[in-house]
């Protein structure tokens, strides 16, 4: 995957922020940075000001749901994403994601029209690693590291499905600017969601000629799109 184009709005790359209130927030900013993008660590409201993105890391979500309140996050970060600014969730950032938690908790930042478990395989003895093909980033399959991982029960008709393991269970999905992954690819060296994130970025920060910005098409549209006349 090509790296993110420059943004012509500002004449630099993308500005991707990683919620840094709990979790693994350091790796996600190693890795942007190893790929050129400017990195910001988030930890109060005011600094969203100016980003392209957003990266919710893995860690505890219940301890995230606690600090997003403490420190008044969850509006400024609602508001964020309603622009059309891309956010991506591992793990933990999944969950905060749901529109749904299957085991009866109230959802935290609900931008994402999926159901998810929370521990779906286990406890942290029950870790383990796995290579995982998501076609989106090309051939080679991406080597995924499942910390306490949830999974994807249920995924809302405008969800596009990136990744399943074996046995069909989902681990990776995308709706419009929202990406979540139920594993830790910052932690593996791999960088190609990142760089799709700063793509995103790119184009959100720069949408190029016309009225609106530009907008990703959903799987309806998109199933719409390939039976229509030409």
């Amino acid at each position: 995957m090509s790296p993110p184009r420059e943004s012509a709005a500002r004449g630099t790359t993308p500005r991707i922020g990683v919620l840094a209130v709990q979790g693994d927030f350091a790796e996600h900013v190693s890795t942007l940075r190893s790929i050129g993008v400017e990195a910001v660590e988030v930890r109060l409201p005011a600094d969203l000001e100016g980003l392209d993105g957003l990266i919710l890391p893995g860690g505890e979500s219940t301890t995230m749901r606690r600090l997003i309140d403490r420190w008044g996050l969850k509006q400024p970060i609602l508001e964020f994403a309603r622009t059309g600014a891309p956010m991506f969730g591992t793990c933990a950032g999944m969950i905060v994601l749901s529109r749904e938690i299957a085991d009866g908790d109230d959802p935290i930042l609900p931008l994402l029209d999926v159901t998810v478990r929370r521990n779906a395989f286990g406890r942290q003895l029950d870790s383990f690693e796995t290579d995982v093909p998501v076609a989106l980033l090309g051939d080679e399959p991406v080597h995924a590291v499942f910390i306490r991982a949830p999974v994807v029960e249920r995924t809302g008709p405008d969800v596009d499905i990136l990744a399943q393991l074996e046995d069909g269970r989902i681990v990776a999905v995308r709706e419009r600017n929202i990406l979540a992954t139920a594993f830790h690819p910052e932690v593996t060296g791999e960088t190609r969601f990142h760089r799709l994130l700063a793509t995103m970025a790119a184009e959100h920060a720069d949408p190029g000629e016309g009225s609106g910005r530009r907008r990703h098409p959903t799987r309806r549209e998109a199933a719409g799109a390939e039976g229509a006349p030409r």
